[in-house]
């Protein structure tokens, strides 16, 4: 993973981020017909919270983000973007796991959505999250916290 640090996110990096996501969610949206310029970027400002998101930045320079956002009896994984050179080399990975370790000690349920046919689903799906419901866009996942973890 390299020079790879995480950081609580700004209002600042609303924009970047904006940008990340429609760099990276592009090629899906277009597969499913949905693919619009301005849309996919309000849409993240629109539901941009710096309190509930991090930065992850390589070589000190805006490599992706993820958002875990409190919502009833669950926290809800959002805003979960890599740079797409990056993807595939552990970094979503060890992301992930960090998050996940600290609802497990939570005793938290998450939930997500995934665009139907995205390479992404397969890596929620190593980490435990299975399908609760889909439609012709979204899949809509679940994990449940590790009961080990809950009982440290």
């Amino acid at each position: 993973m390299g020079d790879c640090e995480i950081r609580p996110a700004s209002a600042a990096d609303v924009e970047a981020v904006a940008e990340l996501r429609a760099v990276v969610l592009r090629a899906d949206l277009e597969r499913l017909g949905r693919y619009d310029d301005q849309r996919v970027r309000q849409r993240l400002r629109d539901g941009f919270v710096p309190a509930h998101t991090w930065v992850i930045e390589v070589g000190g320079v805006l490599a992706g983000c993820v958002s875990l956002r409190p919502a009833g009896d669950a926290h809800w994984l959002e805003h979960f973007y890599l740079a797409p050179h990056l993807q595939g080399g552990g970094i979503g990975a060890a992301v992930l796991r960090g998050l996940l370790k600290q609802c497990d000690r939570e005793g938290t349920l998450v939930r997500l959505n995934v665009l139907q046919g995205s390479p992404a689903r397969r890596l929620y799906e190593r980490h435990g999250f299975t399908v609760e419901n889909e439609d012709p866009v979204d899949v809509f996942m679940v994990r449940e916290p590790a009961l080990a973890a809950r009982h440290r």
